[in-house]
């Protein structure tokens, strides 16, 4: 069976394919401006290319897949995401005091200073210096965006690999 190969047909195709709504398994493009409660911006895909992922494969946070799925290409919208949703809230588990004898001779700690740690395993823990002592640092192995509610703007610009589905008789 031969298909038309009209603009009318065409422009149907590309309209069924800019309806398509983002489902998990899908992989997306979109833009995004992230910031705090408090209007600071965090992150922003501004100037840059736009981000990549599968939505469901867990390489961005929950809330901000949830808040993909069911667009449609060049929709844009809000999500406010809760904490538990973001990088969860802050454990006092991953605060450790650590002896200051312990930092190199040309390092002078500070409270916001980051760092990179290893474990026994060889394993790089980014950290920041939470508090400084007479003897000892706190340092801080929560996300840095632990315990916050996040906002993001987000447009889908791509749904990647959209296959076709139109079923042809």
């Amino acid at each position: 069976m031969d298909i038309p190969h009209n603009s009318c047909y065409m422009s149907l195709i590309s309209n069924k394919i800019k309806m398509q709504q983002v489902k998990t398994g899908d992989t997306v493009k979109v833009h995004y401006h992230g910031r705090l409660t408090d209007g600071t911006t965090f992150d922003t895909s501004s100037g840059k290319e736009p981000l990549q992922f599968e939505v469901g494969s867990g390489q961005v946070i929950k809330g901000f897949e949830d808040g993909v799925e069911g667009m449609t290409v060049g929709d844009k919208k809000t999500i406010q995401i809760p904490v538990d949703d973001a990088y969860g809230p802050k454990d006092e588990n991953m605060l450790v005091e650590f002896p200051k004898s312990n930092f190199p001779e040309d390092l002078i700690p500070e409270a916001g200073m980051q760092l990179n740690m290893t474990n026994g395993g060889g394993q790089v823990i980014p950290v920041t210096i939470a508090e400084v002592g007479e003897e000892t640092v706190i340092l801080d192995a929560n996300h840095p965006l632990a315990g916050e509610e996040l906002i993001f703007d987000i447009e889908l610009v791509e749904i990647a690999g959209v296959k076709s589905r139109i079923i042809m008789p």
